[in-house]
């Protein structure tokens, strides 16, 4: 796809994280938008998904650690084709089968089941050693947050993709730079990232922009090429992208907007157009 072409996916993914969080009056829209271009980048480029096959044993995995983001990952699978867009607005209700966190029972194109932060790089690596113990070629993608890993079971995982060389994993980290209670640095800073990576024998990319399309595919054609070792792609993102009172606020890591707010957000991203 061209730029443009996936930058007005992008802004349709970006509609679907207000309009689901709307509805739900709850969830995690701040995360979800910094994330937006690296989910339409993987979904409608990088990875060999198919919406007629969500199942195929062939198909790349993509695990969102960071569980609470899910209504981008919805979003996305939406535009993808994997359930209808109109089914985002049943996001957090009773039946519904968007859950406030990902669920591979119900939904269709979820790899894994996550929202207890830490957990997902683990199923992630896990998935890993599975493709090269039996001689698959997919790839596994898993989606961390740089609040999440101060989670120390992220380290563990690390520990293990490095020391058995899976090449065929790519971690990426969303450094938005605020997590629910502030900024990483008032809480408890994994910095320096990308060093840390290193240290436990991961290849590492660093995004100066995590929100640019170009930037991005450069960064994941890296990691296809890197043998021998994980890669873990460190992509610097606004929190909010997209949305003009959202942006690098962190009051809207897990608040849904208001009427008012919905239609002003909404508005913003029809001019974009």
């Amino acid at each position: 796809m061209t730029d443009d072409e996936l930058k007005k996916v992008a802004r349709e993914v970006r509609k679907g994280i207000l309009v689901g969080t709307h509805a739900a009056k709850s969830g995690h829209p701040g995360g979800s938008l910094s994330a937006t271009e690296i989910m339409t980048l993987l979904y409608f480029e990088e990875m060999n998904v198919d919406p007629r096959n969500p199942r195929d044993p062939k198909r790349d995995r993509f695990v969102l650690s960071k569980g609470h983001c899910a209504p981008g990952l919805y979003a996305t699978l939406a535009q993808r084709g994997f359930f209808p867009v109109e089914d985002l607005a049943t996001l957090r209700h009773i039946g519904s089968y968007l859950q406030g966190h990902p669920n591979m029972n119900d939904t269709p194109g979820v790899d894994m089941s996550t929202g207890s932060l830490g957990q997902g790089i683990s199923a992630a690596v896990g998935m890993a050693i599975a493709a090269k113990h039996w001689g698959d070629d997919y790839r596994t993608y898993a989606l961390c947050g740089d609040g999440e890993i101060e989670e120390g079971e992220v380290w563990e995982a690390a520990m293990l993709a490095g020391n058995h060389a899976l090449d065929n994993l790519c971690v990426i980290v969303d450094n938005n730079n605020l997590q629910i209670d502030g900024t990483i640095e008032e809480v408890n800073s994994a910095q320096p990232i990308g060093e840390k990576f290193k240290a436990f024998k991961f290849h590492v990319v660093d995004v100066a922009d995590g929100n640019d399309f170009d930037q991005l595919r450069d960064a994941f054609a890296e990691a296809r090429a890197t043998k021998g070792a994980p890669t873990c792609i460190v992509t610097h993102t606004v929190k909010g992208k997209g949305v003009s009172f959202m942006e690098n606020q962190v009051g809207w890591h897990g608040k849904a907007p208001n009427d008012e707010q919905f239609a002003q957000a909404m508005a913003e991203l029809e001019r974009e157009a």
